[in-house]
Parts: structure tokens; sequence; C-alpha cells
């Protein structure tokens, strides 16, 4: 996982799914069981009207349950109003459901004032629940902890000071961070580099990019004299140039695919499971911690995970299992650094910087191939791994 959002946009900055976990209720059937269960997953899914009340009510309304004869589902509000059916003034299905307004609340009290660091129980004051419940329902409609929002937004108003023009004093008052030494901490993960780089945004440096399709969409490569500064994966190469060109306004950007061709035909080969490792000279600045979260990445295994808490207990930090997985988030360099590795305790996969389903394809990949390949497969990137996984990669993309 790793970008800061409005409270209705996701870690990554893409809008807010609000349906992220619900069930996909595609027959009456299914619609009726999440009504049984009182599902709130399901709430904004579809709606469900009462024949013998003509009221039309959320999947999780706690007002006593009809038959299932006397029930009719809709797919939106508008068409059970249509229908006849008028608004339940218990469940209020017309608003926002219950978690998202909490959530809601509680972003705006986070955004009021950048510069204030509201511990969990102020913030559950002013939403009025308790720090637990808050916790919870926070993390599972916005994908992190209210700390974790804050840390973001703080971010967030960093870059934006320096962009502006802002010296780095001022804008790290301007951020909320407490003092230069914590700022310079965390600012190099947050940024990629230094502050006053990141402030000329590259001034003096030229950085070499290249794009190319591969079977996960289009990768870009960049490099400055040092090594490779950025890989990323997206659905759009002009895209991808974009956000490169905004990160090194300032830079000497060149379009160099004969020099990054090497790097791009290892990215390829890995692709195709005829490569296991990389061999890619790398330029990336961090914290010392997030330096050693970055190697431990690098000595999973080809076709092996690790948890969260096994990466914290290889640095020597059991309990700092949310500063790994904000390194990972922050990786600037897919692949080259395998944070796709990394799942949560039970096995599950957790946010990657670019896609859950480009991290299902990658693991799924490296299970299929992890075997030792020879030296002349792994110097031949032309070779196409079998047609089923292809066709999985490409429909990750």
């Amino acid at each position: 996982m790793n970008r800061t959002r409005h409270p209705a946009e996701t870690s990554t900055g893409a809008s807010m799914p609000t349906n992220a976990s619900r069930p996909p209720c595609r027959s009456d059937d299914e619609r009726w069981e999440a009504v049984t269960r009182r599902d709130p997953l399901a709430d904004g899914a579809f709606f469900y009207g009462v024949k013998t009340t003509g009221v039309f009510c959320r999947p999780s309304c706690a007002s006593r349950q009809p038959r299932r004869e006397n029930v009719a589902f809709f797919a939106d509000a508008a068409a059970a109003r249509a229908a006849g059916f008028r608004d339940c003034k218990r469940c209020q299905p017309g608003g926002l459901p219950r978690e998202l307004e909490i959530v809601k609340r509680a972003c705006a009290a986070l955004d009021a004032d950048p510069q204030q660091r509201l511990t969990l129980a102020q913030l559950s004051d002013a939403v009025h629940l308790s720090p637990f419940h808050l916790q919870r329902i926070f993390k599972r409609v916005v994908g992190v902890s209210p700390r974790e929002y804050q840390a973001a937004r703080r971010g967030a108003a960093l870059r934006d000071a320096l962009r502006s023009g802002a010296d780095v004093t001022r804008a790290t008052l301007d951020a909320g961070f407490n003092s230069p030494s914590r700022m310079y901490d965390s600012a190099p993960a947050e940024l990629g580099m230094a502050p006053s780089d990141y402030r000329r945004k590259g001034a003096g440096l030229t950085v070499r990019y290249a794009s190319a399709p591969t079977p996960l969409g289009f990768v870009l490569v960049a490099a400055t004299d040092k090594g490779i500064c950025k890989i990323g994966f997206g659905d759009d190469a002009a895209l991808l140039v974009d956000e490169l060109r905004g990160e090194f306004a300032n830079a000497g950007l060149v379009e160099d695919g004969e020099r990054l061709a090497p790097f791009i035909a290892q990215i390829d080969a890995y692709l195709r499971g005829t490569r296991q490792q990389f061999d890619l000279p790398l330029d990336v600045a961090a914290t010392a911690f997030r330096q050693r979260v970055w190697q431990a990445l690098r000595g999973i295994p080809y076709g092996e995970t690790r948890s969260y808490t096994e990466i914290a207990e290889a640095v020597g930090a059991p309990r700092a299992v949310r500063a790994v997985a904000s390194a990972c988030a922050t990786n600037p360099v897919a692949l080259a650094i395998p944070c796709h590795r990394v799942v949560q305790k039970g096995g599950a996969l957790a946010g990657y910087r670019w896609g859950l389903p480009r991290k299902a394809a990658l693991l799924e990949n490296e299970a299929r191939h992890a075997h030792p390949v020879s030296a002349d497969e792994t110097s031949s990137p032309e070779t196409t791994s079998d047609p089923i996984l292809s066709t999985k990669l490409d429909h990750a993309a």
C-alpha cells in the first residue's frame, strides 16, 4: 500500500468506494439474505419495499422484518418512490448510511484545523461514538485509521506548501508538524527526496524515462544518473508520464527508451515468468527505518509472502506493524522492492499502490513459476508464459 485524500477519497487519491466491501447481491435471493442479516455492507446496493406498509428501507433497517412475499427490491431510492413507496422514518433511506455519516463528521473534524492533532478520544467525543467503534468504522470505510488519515493530510499540506514556493520552515509549520525534526524524519518517504530538493522539484537533475506495454498494463521506468527512481504501473502511459512530470517539474525529463530498454526487458521477463531476480541500481530516498523495511522486502524469496507482522519482527521493531505498512505503501519502485509480497496476517491481500488486481496477478504469477530457471531462460525475455496466466495478467490491468 501508499497520496492522501479528501474525506470522500481513498488513501491512493481515488474516490472513496462506499460499497468497496459490499456483497454483489445479484439475485433477489441474495438480497433477501442480506435483509434477514440486516447487513450494513449491503446498504446502498439496493433497497426493499414492504407492500403491506408502503414503506421502503435499507437492508440494515432495524424495524420488524416483513414476510418474504410482501417484499419488493429496488436498485435505488428513486425507483422505490416511483413505485409508490415512502421513506422509512427509522432508517431514513434517502440519506447517507449511518456509518458513512459518522465518518463524514469525523473527517470534517480532522480537516477543520490541519495543525491540530486530535487524539482518538477527542475525535470520538466530537462524533459522539466510543473510541473503539469509531476506530473500527473509520478504518472499514476509509481504509486507514484516523491517526493515519491525519498523517496523510499533513503530508499533503507539506507538498502543497512546497509546491507553492514556501520555504521549508514555513511549510513545516503550516503543515502541522510539531518540529522540523519530525518533518525531516517523515518527509523523505512522503516526498521521495529531501524537502529542499522537493521544493525545487528536481531542479538541476536529469531524469530519463521510458514506458512500455506489459501484461499488467503500461509500466514506466525513470532513472537519474545514480539509478532507478521510479517504477510504476498504470492503464495509460500518458498519465504515468504526467505523474512523473508533476513530481520532477523542474528536472530535465528526457524520454530515452534505448538507455532504459535493458531495465524494461528485465521487468518484462519477470512478468512472463522467465526471471526471478532484478539487477537494477536504485536511487530512492527514505528514512533509515523505511530503508530497513525495503531491504527486508527484497529478502522475501520469489514465490513466497510475509505478513506485515513478520516484516516488523524482521527489522527489529515488532510493534511497528503500521509503520511497515506505510513503508510498503510509499515504495516508489514496484517489483524492484517487492512490496506486493506482503500480505495480512491471515493471508488476505492488503492494499497495493498500483491496485489489488495487479498484486493478486503478481503473486499468482510467482506461485506458478517458483522453480529454478536456467541461465538461458533468464536471458530470454521474449519467452512467453502460458496463455492462461497472460490472460489473467491482462485482466488485472
